[in-house]
């Protein structure tokens, strides 16, 4: 896999492997760490124009950052076009630079409100709603599917549609819609997405490992990868493409992320944060299932600290 910067409208990334946004995880400390470990850009975790219009406390939360973070992209949902310029020209989001609209998400209740992958099937829409966006001044970029069903992939033409509204760039997740998060991905359809437009196009899906990652470039000729439940996983794997390993530990990793939490965010989220990242990180890692039960007990940051090391003894 060729690694390279990549230029986003205004932005140069330092390298093309992407992290994508994650609900219940993407963070303002993963984001942090997956540009340590050499991602070029990362999302927060996917937030409702709908919910930021009425001022929802909880998703509002979703959008904490600091000038640590040189690059700040918000993954924005929502169906609404006048709400989503609203939102997206708000002063919320004027700590970002970057606009991600998603146009991806399979999940029925999404679906059903008409935003996420819906908007595929209402290009008007999704048009006055990329449109919108870039009335903000921001770099804007879609998230989206190769189509609704196995059998009526339209990624080429979609992201035509959205070159012509204006966006920046394009992620393309390698299933359908009806696919959701499983089967073999489809190369060809986003190959010919990539042949259709001149912005950046960014591949999505079934990687799992640097062999994966290097097949989707070389079946897609993409700019570039996005990373998703993998970099939860393994978040070394943006080191190990870019060729640059931060010579950490996981146990490192997971102490330094539980420090960086408690800075800015309380117990509560921390205690849950912490569970979940090193959930991941214990998979496929021997002998420590047995902890599993006490990890999500650990009622204080103590208890909790004692699990991780026990768990992650290196």
């Amino acid at each position: 896999m060729e690694i390279r910067k990549l230029r986003v409208g205004g932005l140069l990334l330092s390298s093309n492997v992407l992290m994508a946004p994650l609900a219940g995880y993407t963070c303002y400390p993963f984001r942090m760490l997956a540009y340590e470990m050499g991602a070029g850009l990362c999302f927060t975790e996917m937030v409702s124009a709908n919910a930021l219009k009425y001022q929802d406390r909880a998703t509002g939360k979703l959008l904490f950052t600091t000038k640590q973070e040189k690059i700040r992209a918000v993954q924005l949902l929502g169906g609404n076009p006048a709400v989503m310029e609203r939102m997206a020209c708000s002063e919320l989001l004027q700590d970002f630079d970057v606009i991600d609209i998603n146009m991806g998400c399979p999940v029925p209740n999404v679906f059903k409100s008409g935003e996420g992958s819906a908007l595929m099937l209402d290009w008007k829409r999704a048009s006055a709603i990329i449109r919108g966006c870039r009335k903000s001044g921001r770099i804007v970029t879609v998230k989206c599917r190769t189509g609704i069903r196995e059998n009526e992939l339209f990624a080429a033409e979609f992201a035509r549609m959205c070159e012509d509204s204006g966006a920046d760039m394009i992620t393309i997740h390698g299933r359908s819609r009806s696919m959701m998060y499983d089967g073999e991905p489809c190369y060809e359809e986003i190959a010919r997405a990539k042949a259709a437009v001149s912005i950046p196009v960014i591949a999505n899906g079934g990687i799992y490992s640097a062999e994966d990652g290097d097949r989707m470039m070389e079946r897609t000729g993409a700019d570039g990868i996005m990373i998703a439940r993998y970099g939860l996983e393994n978040p070394f794997i943006f080191g190990i493409l870019t060729g640059k390993p931060s010579g950490k530990t996981t146990r490192q990793v997971i102490l330094e992320q539980m420090e960086l939490t408690c800075r800015y965010y309380d117990e509560t989220f921390t205690l849950s944060y912490i569970r979940k990242l090193a959930s991941y990180g214990m998979k496929k890692r021997k002998g420590t299932k047995r902890y599993k039960e006490r990890l999500y007990r650990s009622g204080s940051l103590e208890e909790l600290r004692e699990v991780v090391e026990l768990i992650f003894p290196e």
